[in-house]
């Protein structure tokens, strides 16, 4: 059996928020995707057969942008990792609060991303761009070294969650 230590922990209740944001960032990711390429590539708007490809394109794969996503709830629960709850005094719980610095801080990670084209090609390559399997996974393997690198950490994987023994 898995039992959470402290329910009340920081992590929990944002981890919770970020959940629970997760298509609505989803969306707004792929516009600030398509910003980004204007400024980088067309900033003139000239329409041709590329751009106008990637302003229509609305269906594709979301697995490979979702896993990125989830790469980036982990970088901001690293980056702030402190678990202690503040007390909040406006009547807004921690929950709320989560959620509303956790869009804020995406919406920046992703308009600073994309003013890298590394980070531009690599996603327009698995989600508006999508047209093989093996290329979006590619694409998604050198963007999230990208990421690593760009917020200068290294990951390290464990199978599983840590299990703990109840008497």
């Amino acid at each position: 059996m898995i039992e959470k230590l402290f329910p009340l922990d920081k992590n929990y209740i944002l981890r919770q928020a970020q959940f629970v944001m997760e298509e609505e960032l989803l969306e707004q990711m792929v516009f600030e995707l398509k910003r980004s390429y204007t400024f980088l590539y067309n900033p003139l708007q000239l329409m041709d057969e590329t751009y106008a490809k990637i302003l229509d394109t609305n269906q594709f794969p979301l697995e490979r942008i979702r896993m990125i996503y989830r790469q980036l709830c982990g970088v901001y629960r690293y980056k702030h990792g402190d678990n202690q709850l503040e007390l909040l005094f406006d009547g807004r719980s921690h929950f709320d609060m989560f959620k509303e610095q956790w869009e804020k801080s995406f919406i920046r990670y992703v308009q600073e991303l994309g003013q890298h084209e590394q980070y531009v090609k690599t996603m327009l390559r698995m989600t508006i761009l999508f047209d093989t399997e093996s290329r979006a996974e590619w694409s998604e393997n050198h963007c999230k070294a990208f990421i690593n690198q760009y917020f200068d950490l290294k990951v390290v994987k464990r199978h599983g969650e840590l299990r703990l023994k109840i008497g």
